[in-house]
């Protein structure tokens, strides 16, 4: 709201104005007075004051010489200017120095109303204007820094500039993401906008800086204030939310590679839900190196069909038991994620013809960040494992005269790295050869050369994806007698050598 000052050195005229703009419609904060231009500028040093009545000709200080003092001293104040007929000169000499409205007395109501009215809607348009400008220039320099931060390259000169708007921020900063966590299809709006008014009431204007909206609010925030003052903050105001920090950084230049760590402190908070704030000293010594708990995972898939739906649960919850994830770096996740996804989609595959309308949902299960945590993934796995379960139970129960194809595509999953022939499966379960090798087709879909390979195939994409060994190991792990045979199957079917899709797996990794 706006602060008024009246000046005359008459009390008489002081207080008739003071009265006729009391009953005008506008609002005003508050409504001071002075006899002359000594006591105005004294107020207007002490007080905000935003509209200034006055008379040209007074005592002391007149009314010329108040507005140029105000000009001097860069107060941003709007005069109107009262005079005489006689004061013309004064008149036009005010108008110069910057007067927003001129009165002759005696003033009349009317008159002083329109005046009034005329110099407030234009400081309000003022205000609007330079509120949208500022705005438009932070929304531009938050982009700016979003786009450098995220690994986009600017010149030094930029860097500078940057840096010179915020010195004490930019000098030493932790980089913060808030991630409000809330739960699958949970309702209610997003605490993002709560969150950053949150941490502007910690950090203050000049110790934090808003740099990414969206699903998390990423902020960078003055390094001398402790963590757990935001985290405190943010439970005062009843919003339940995981923070990521980096370590201080210093200086423009460092951050993209704070920016990059920072990411890794997210994805990694999804291994530790119990940690409110996560830091990198909870990441450090994390391995680096491992092997994927294949046999365990193919153990768990063979109870697929049965009625053991605990032990399935019990496999899921072992292979993914937290105590392991929390050793490795949370690529050993991912990749754990990936591998069990690939084998319900193998099983699907075969399954799907017998399913009707009925599907899995395997896509919900491609991203483990599109979860709060890792709890909320492995429930949403084991749901459709146990749902694959079932549909291969029911499949068993509807046709229990394919009990021996059941059990003969086991043993190819089982074998498919040894020697394997149609005449060995038939033998192993006990079938005429040439009636099996009808069945099989029948009921699979394919025969049986072309689903051996399929299997020896798929098993060879996931080893040279997402493992290191060399493609004539690969070769002889799933079941081809040379190196040939192999690179020739594996392009026929995937259209590109092996060594070009471990390749193209590398790259995609390294982008996600």
């Amino acid at each position: 709201m706006t602060n008024m000052l009246i000046i005359d050195d008459q009390k008489n005229i002081r207080e008739g104005l003071q009265a006729m703009i009391s009953q005008f419609p506008f609002e005003f904060n508050q409504l001071f007075t002075a006899a002359n231009g000594l006591e105005a500028l004294q107020l207007l040093r002490d007080h905000p004051i935003q509209l200034v009545i006055t008379d040209i000709r007074m005592p002391d200080m007149d009314g010329l010489e108040l507005m140029a003092s105000a000009k001097e001293n860069n107060m941003k104040v709007d005069f109107i200017i009262v005079s005489g007929y006689g004061e013309f000169n004064y008149a036009q000499r005010a108008i110069e120095l910057g007067a927003k409205g001129y009165l002759l007395k005696p003033v009349k109501r009317d008159d002083l109303q329109t005046v009034v009215g005329h110099v407030l809607q234009e400081a309000r348009t003022r205000q609007e204007i330079s509120s949208s400008i500022t705005l438009r220039a932070q929304e531009t320099d938050r982009k700016e820094l979003l786009t450098f931060m995220q690994g986009a390259g600017y010149d030094e000169a930029w860097i500078d500039q940057t840096e010179r708007h915020n010195p004490r921020l930019w000098n030493s900063y932790r980089l913060c993401l808030l991630r409000e966590e809330r739960w699958i299809n949970q309702s209610g709006a997003s605490s993002t906008h709560g969150m950053e008014a949150v941490a502007y009431g910690v950090y203050g204007r000049q110790g934090c800086l808003c740099l990414q909206h969206g699903r998390h609010l990423i902020l960078a925030v003055d390094a001398s204030v402790d963590s757990s003052v935001l985290q405190a903050a943010l439970q005062a105001d009843q919003i339940d939310a995981i923070l990521a920090m980096t370590a201080p950084l210093q200086g423009l230049q460092s951050l993209p590679d704070g920016y990059a760590g920072l990411m890794e402190l997210h994805r990694h908070s999804y291994l530790f839900p119990d940690k409110r704030c996560i830091t990198p000293a909870h990441i450090e010594g994390l391995e680096q190196q491992w092997q994927l708990p294949y046999e365990e995972l193919y153990e768990l898939f063979h109870q697929i069909g049965t009625k053991n739906s605990g032990k399935i649960a019990e496999g899921i919850s072992k292979i993914f038991h937290k105590n392991v994830l929390r050793r490795y770096h949370v690529r050993y996740t991912q990749q754990l994620c990936r591998a069990t996804v690939e084998m319900l989609e193998e099983y699907e595959r075969f399954i799907r013809p017998y399913m009707g309308e009925e599907a899995l949902d395997l896509d919900c299960l491609r991203n483990l960040f599109d979860y709060p945590g890792i709890r909320d993934y492995i429930q949403a796995l084991q749901q459709q494992l146990l749902r694959l379960n079932q549909f291969y139970y029911d499949y068993k129960c509807s046709y229990r005269n394919t009990q021996d194809l059941n059990e003969a595509i086991r043993f190819i999953h089982e074998n498919y790295h040894k020697p394997l022939d149609l005449a060995m499966v038939s033998n192993h379960v006990s079938l005429n050869y040439a009636y099996f090798s009808n069945l099989f087709k029948k009921n699979v879909g394919k025969g049986f050369a072309e689903y051996l390979r399929d299997v020896r195939l798929d098993k060879a994409r996931r080893l040279l994806a997402d493992t290191e060994y060399k493609i004539v190991e690969v070769t002889d792990m799933v079941g081809y007698e040379n190196y040939k045979s192999f690179t020739r199957a594996f392009r026929e079917v995937m259209g590109m050598q092996p060594t070009e899709y471990r390749e193209l797996r590398k790259q995609e990794r390294a982008i996600r």
